[in-house]
């Protein structure tokens, strides 16, 4: 909050009133030797003009560096009418709709979102939201372990080629739930994910699209081939691919089963990390399987549109242990800004800011790979990244780059030391020719010194 508004009087008067004779006394529960006593490294308070101040110089300290990273948060204009709308007072404070018939508005916004986001991924149901993209997939791997009837062996196949940390977040969030995770390997020369070769049974496959090198996988063979084996597939994608790219929902002859990613893309900034949001759409033969929640539409006994929180069981709040997840409320806020994201843009506009990203990336690899020692990693087609070979350690590079007011890109080399010296790069439709000029030349200088 921006300010503490209870006086001195004000918090006597509540501990009077619950009988506590002072704060201490209020925790007097904790054990002692769990109190951390004085806090003597904290300075003394500052007043509000101070810590303003404060707060001010050490932001300047970071400055604003040029950025050309992405590697699963990007950086992409954001209308100033989206945050103007979803910090009004109406969808700032109306959160959590425990009581759907009183939080009606959040609701219809909820439905609304559901809605954009089956028809993005083509799928038939939408939840309300999760809590990132890795624990997105997460959730699409545990829903798809519950709904697969015909292979219960619990195997899950990740491809190599995926956001390492999102693979970190699948093996923590589904290791004590007894899957097990195989890796398919990427072919070297085109940075896509071949059909695995030997015979397997996997309960769920996951495919990313575009796959974490920003290469454009083979949608319509590998989900044909999991198909085959019994395996439900799970697509990870970038929303603001969807505008240009065929939807998950039309992959192979039957498509997608459960659809998952990350929405930073549509409408939250970067802001040093989060908060972000996972999104989740499936089939609708799935649908008591989602994690969260899902918000339908009905009509009252008068005949009019009403909207209520449906197929959400009461264990996700009380009961953790028998829970078919226990995703409850989340991220609400950031999902305000990619509805009124998507309302405002419109399929043409993120059409344009797809098609917008990719030209940008083509023209800064063209200008990168010009420089002696640099050169493209894959021949593969690419959405809005790519990962270029150097002829020197990525690390030190890119921190002589920041000092020139440049992020660089992200360091593959200790996620992927198979690559060698490899950086992944992006250039959204944020970036201009001065900015794609101005980083060709820094590393061009870097590279000669």
């Amino acid at each position: 909050m921006p300010f503490i508004p209870h006086t001195e009087p004000d918090v006597k008067q509540m501990l009077e009133r619950i009988g506590a004779s002072s704060i201490e006394a209020l925790f007097d529960e904790i054990p002692a030797d769990l109190r951390c006593g004085k806090l003597n490294g904290v300075p003394e308070g500052l007043s509000e003009m101070e810590i303003t101040r404060l707060m001010s110089e050490r932001a300047k300290q970071d400055g604003q560096l040029v950025n050309f990273c992405g590697a699963g948060a990007y950086e992409h204009h954001i209308p100033a009418a989206v945050w103007e709308i979803t910090t009004r007072g109406e969808f700032y404070s109306a959160y959590t709709p425990y009581q759907a018939e009183a939080s009606q508005g959040t609701l219809q916004l909820l439905y609304e979102f559901q809605t954009m986001m089956s028809e993005l991924t083509g799928m038939e149901v939408s939840n309300a939201s999760l809590y990132d993209g890795a624990t997105a997939l997460a959730e699409a791997l545990l829903m798809a372990a519950r709904a697969n009837d015909r292979n219960t062996s619990l195997q899950v196949l990740l491809p190599r080629a995926l956001h390492p940390y999102y693979a970190e977040v699948v093996c923590s969030c589904t290791a004590a739930q007894g899957l097990t995770v195989e890796t398919m390997a990427f072919d070297p020369g085109t940075g896509r994910t071949p059909a695995p070769s030997t015979g397997s049974t996997p309960t769920a496959v996951v495919i990313a699209q575009p796959n974490f090198f920003g290469v454009l996988e083979d949608v319509d063979a590998l989900t044909d081939w999991a198909h085959a084996q019994g395996a439900l597939v799970v697509a990870l994608v970038n929303p603001t691919s969807l505008a240009v790219l065929k939807p998950p929902g039309q992959w192979g002859s039957k498509g997608a089963d459960i659809v998952c990613g990350e929405g930073q893309p549509l409408g939250s900034p970067l802001s040093s990390g989060g908060p972000y949001f996972g999104f989740l759409t499936a089939r609708k033969a799935l649908a008591r399987q989602m994690p969260g929640r899902i918000v339908g539409r009905t009509v009252d006994l008068d005949g009019k549109q009403g909207f209520a929180l449906t197929l959400q069981a009461r264990e996700q709040h009380i009961r953790r242990a028998k829970a078919t997840s226990n995703i409850c409320t989340n991220q609400g806020l950031l999902v305000t800004a990619a509805t009124i994201y998507l309302s405002l843009v419109g399929p043409q506009g993120l059409a344009k800011v797809a098609t917008a990203s990719m030209g940008n990336t083509r023209t800064l690899v063209n200008a990168l790979s010009d420089l002696p020692g640099v050169g493209e990693a894959f021949s593969g087609s690419r959405f809005h990244e790519a990962v270029l070979t150097l002829p020197r350690p990525v690390g030190p590079l890119l921190e002589k780059l920041a000092h020139a007011g440049i992020f660089g890109g992200f360091d593959l080399s200790s996620h992927f030391p198979e690559l060698g010296h490899a950086l992944l790069v992006c250039a959204t439709e944020t970036r201009t020719d001065s900015d794609i000029r101005r980083y060709a030349d820094t590393l061009g200088r870097l590279l000669a010194s």
